[in-house]
């Protein structure tokens, strides 16, 4: 615990560091020119900030160098952990469930749909995570689905609060650039990969109403503080993040034509870049797990009355389908998205049927997006307690969307200086050094790559041949 004169220390320091910081970024602008400091007799300088009212100022001996830049932000960030210790106005880290007022919105078995929410009054800046967990396009799978997995389903089963991780966490150690903005949770209790615009019908005996269910979350948002947000992340994983690629163009006409133009809608898609692939062995799509991704959207589409972005539809009419699949969706997107991927993604594997010993995605196949793609073996990222850790050519996931958010707010950057073409060059499983653990499912045992793989019946020689 932290005592008054302690947390006057700090802000002090905080205070120091920061215009030390700001002298130091716009000498890179002003090539190097002098600052200013109010409270003390003034200099001529080629450059200087000139308080308002002509008070005195006091010149910083600053020797500004590029090359510590990264120094004085991890600088500035350990900075802001101490005074967020010390703080006695903590956000509260618990999201606490909200059910829609528009009760004719709801989850699969009639239920009311809802949303957690964590609220940060200072900030203009909004967080809205779509769940993941996989869907079902049929009576029978949907029966099962509801025995086994019922808080997908239905509102029911779940709790008053839910704790953020990742990028929902309230802490600036394990979320820096986003631990104080405004967080909501959208549980998934759909189905339809959040698209879906149908109610419950006597035959399926389910509701389908996904795509609805946001735009209802949105519009009470906007009595909370969205309609003076400045900024709107539409994130998902998973399923979630096929309902980022359907829904951020929509949410941002929303806005739009509500008068809230003022608000920025971008996306953030997190492993929900499905491919359009055939299955590796063909299966009876009777179930989730044996039906390939394209037999799977052609009957989704029609069991959930899917809603598809009009510019992807007008170019596949009849073919709607296909704007599930982030190739053919995302150039048709207009708000900035963010894709991304791990290069052996665990639930691609799954829904094509692979026997998981080979590449799923290549390099180039990527150069045309914003992406962070590591060669790992893994599902999903921003909700994880490491996604901060793991890196592509150096760089986080965190320190890229960083920049890459920067750009956009900034109407004269380019996302050119930021790294959003962050793809692993080396395609061996988990050859990224930075990559989560591997673990066997039914023994919960560790595994290296080497293991996994001859835990899937790779002999040794193909596996020395595959890494060289």
């Amino acid at each position: 615990m932290c005592n008054n004169t302690e947390i006057i220390h700090f802000s002090t320091m905080a205070m120091m560091l920061l215009i030390n910081g700001l002298c130091t970024m716009m000498w890179f602008y002003l090539e190097g020119k002098s600052c200013i400091f109010p409270g003390a007799p003034a200099r001529t300088r080629r450059a200087r900030l000139q308080p308002p009212g002509g008070a005195e100022s006091i010149p910083l001996d600053l020797t500004p160098v590029k090359a510590k830049a990264d120094d004085f932000l991890a600088q500035l960030e350990n900075l802001a952990q101490s005074l967020y210790t010390c703080s006695s106005h903590k956000l509260d880290e618990d999201m606490r469930l909200q059910f829609l007022k528009n009760d004719s919105v709801t989850c699969n078995d009639g239920s009311p749909a809802g949303y957690y929410i964590r609220e940060s009054k200072s900030s203009k800046r909004w967080l809205l995570l779509l769940e993941g967990g996989w869907y079902c396009f049929s009576k029978h799978s949907c029966d099962y689905r509801m025995k086994t997995t019922r808080a997908l389903m239905s509102s029911s089963p779940w709790p008053q609060t839910r704790k953020g991780t990742g990028i929902l966490s309230p802490k600036p150690e394990e979320n820096p650039y986003w631990w104080n903005a405004n967080m909501v949770f959208l549980p998934y209790c759909s189905s339809d990969l959040w698209s879906g615009t149908k109610p419950k019908t006597e035959d399926s005996g389910y509701a389908f109403m996904g795509s609805l269910i946001i735009k209802e979350v949105v519009n009470e948002l906007l009595s909370k503080g969205l309609d003076k947000a400045k900024v709107l992340l539409l994130a998902g994983i998973s399923a979630g993040g096929v309902g980022v690629l359907v829904n951020v163009d929509r949410v941002e006409e929303q806005l739009r034509s509500q008068g809230h133009q003022g608000v920025q809608v971008r996306g953030l898609s997190d492993s929900g870049w499905i491919l359009q692939t055939e299955q590796y062995k063909q299966g009876d799509c009777t179930h989730v797990l044996s039906c390939g991704p394209n037999d799977m959207v052609k009957i989704g589409f029609r069991y959930w009355g899917a809603a598809v972005p009009e510019v992807c539809r007008q170019s596949y009419i009849g073919a709607e389908w296909n704007c599930f699949f982030g190739p053919i969706i995302y150039p048709t997107i207009k708000s900035p998205t963010f894709v991304v991927r791990w290069l052996f993604d665990q639930a691609q594997m799954t829904i094509s049927n692979v026997d998981m010993t080979g590449g799923v995605i290549t390099e180039g196949q990527w150069n045309y997006i914003a992406v962070f793609a590591p060669a790992c073996l893994a599902h999903e990222l921003i909700t994880r307690t490491y996604w901060m850790s793991v890196q592509v050519g150096g760089t986080s996931l965190p320190k890229a969307l960083h920049c890459w958010e920067r750009s956009l707010q900034d109407k004269n950057g380019s996302v050119r200086s930021c790294p959003l073409h962050l793809v692993d060059h080396c395609l061996w499983l988990n050859c990224n050094p930075t990559c989560p653990d591997i673990y066997d499912q039914p023994t919960g045992r560790e595994m290296n790559a080497i293991q996994f793989l001859k835990q899937m019946g790779l002999k040794e020689l193909k596996i020395s041949k595959r890494q060289g």
